[in-house]
């Protein structure tokens, strides 16, 4: 078995691409069901609003193949072949790579938080599927990227600041408007990253904002957090109309606001300005918005230019922090190869054990009349020369396999200790 990933991202292939991959919430689950009918067993999905990978377990290059018809299904027709957005890593590259994305180091915004559990997410779907979809490879790589990701956070400064999506898009306003007090800001969606807009909204001070969303009592709730109101979903083109900001984070399959919408929600042609954050992935507002006069509209990939002043702790912070998941990755890298040796260690032991076991017999019979305690002491000895004979040995096998010297030390176990070995 080896391990391997296919995947996208924001450094790969533009929102419009993205957005065509982005499997939200049970779409995720379906492609993981359509990969075990085509036998792939072991797999996580890993689908945020800047990158989808998948990551498997597997016997052949076949299984990538698969994803990536998955993958070129759910995308249908685009600017250019499919192959040209995605890369592959496999063995080695996978844990480094994986450790990284969840320590936040190869984030659009560096170091932010949020990857932390959409990672624990993707893990806990496949690990929690009937039957599992991750075997003791992928449990150890998935626990060990969340252990890392977690010590980046609290040994290094990469985490410090509230750089974050939601947190640069309410900085983008306050640049555009400055204080934000007397605007008014319609949030659309109530998941956690509109969550996250309302917490970055209240830090500026922010008291009273329009919340639309499908499931009204969410956008109740979220809405009387800053003394604001809930819209219903069939009222946002009359909340459209009051509003100067609108931060926008849907999981809706298509865009929910139009150029039409908007140009029917201000009929004068615009008069005031109008900044729209849309965060989402697939986009919530049509890209022809843009285009109206005194509309503002910024992407999530837009947001990328606007970083540079506040990474630059993070930034420095990143050297320590890369340090960590490189030797986090090489540790688990030895673990992985140290798996090739455990049958002939097993095998080993086994044959030393039996060997004693046998020679111990024939010896307390010779030796019937000592005590009981005499025969638990010879007992405990013959065990602690066992141990010591196959310390070495088995400390070379393990050594061996991280140094990828495991199938030449392997075949001279099975010769020295199994008779039957041709």
């Amino acid at each position: 078995m080896a391990l391997a990933l296919v995947g996208l991202s924001y450094r790969t292939a533009p929102v419009e691409v993205r957005e065509r991959l982005a499997f939200p919430g049970e779409e995720a689950q379906q492609a993981l069901d359509a990969l075990r009918k085509v036998g792939v067993e072991e797999v996580v999905i890993l689908a945020t609003c800047n990158r989808t990978e998948f990551y498997l377990n597997l016997d052949s290059d076949a299984a990538l193949d698969q994803v990536e018809s998955i993958l070129a299904e759910s995308a249908g027709p685009l600017p250019r072949p499919l192959q040209r957005y995605l890369y592959r890593c496999t063995g080695d590259e996978v844990a480094p790579h994986l450790f990284r994305v969840t320590a936040g180091l190869d984030s659009m915004v560096l170091g932010e938080a949020e990857v932390q559990g959409q990672v624990r997410a993707a893990y806990q779907r496949s690990a929690e599927t009937e039957p599992t979809m991750t075997d003791a490879v992928l449990n150890r790589l998935f626990q060990t990227a969340l252990s890392v990701g977690g010590r980046v956070r609290s040994e290094t400064s990469l985490g410090e600041g509230t750089v974050s999506v939601a947190s640069v898009a309410v900085g983008l306003a306050r640049k555009i408007f400055g204080d934000l007090d007397d605007r008014q800001i319609l949030v659309l969606g109530a998941g956690d990253t509109s969550e996250r807009v309302v917490a970055a909204l209240g830090r500026e001070g922010v008291d009273g904002v329009i919340v639309a969303n499908r499931t009204y009592d969410r956008a109740l709730d979220l809405a009387g957090r800053l003394n604001g109101r809930a819209v219903r979903w069939e009222e946002i083109n009359s909340a459209l109309a009051e509003c100067d900001i609108v931060l926008t984070s849907t999981s809706a399959p298509h865009p929910l606001i139009t150029r039409a919408m908007i140009a029917e929600a201000y009929p004068r042609d615009l008069s005031r300005a109008l900044l729209m954050v849309d965060i989402a992935i697939p986009r919530d507002v049509e890209p022809e918005v843009g285009t109206l006069p005194n509309v503002f509209l910024y992407n999530v990939d837009d947001l990328q230019k606007m970083l540079d002043e506040t990474l630059d702790r993070r930034r420095s912070a990143a050297v320590p922090a890369e340090a960590l998941v490189l030797g986090e990755a090489q540790a688990f890298t030895s673990w992985q190869r140290s798996l090739a040796v455990v049958p002939a260690i097993r095998g080993m032991r086994e044959r030393g054990e039996r060997v004693r076991a046998r020679e111990m017999e024939r010896l307390l019979q010779r030796f019937s009349h000592l005590e009981a305690a005499d025969h638990e002491a010879l007992e405990a000895f013959s065990r602690r020369l066992l141990n010591q004979l196959l310390h070495d040995p088995t400390a070379q096998l393990r050594e061996a396999a991280e140094e990828g010297r495991v199938e030449e030390m392997v075949e001279v176990v099975k010769f020295l200790s199994d008779p039957d070995y041709r």
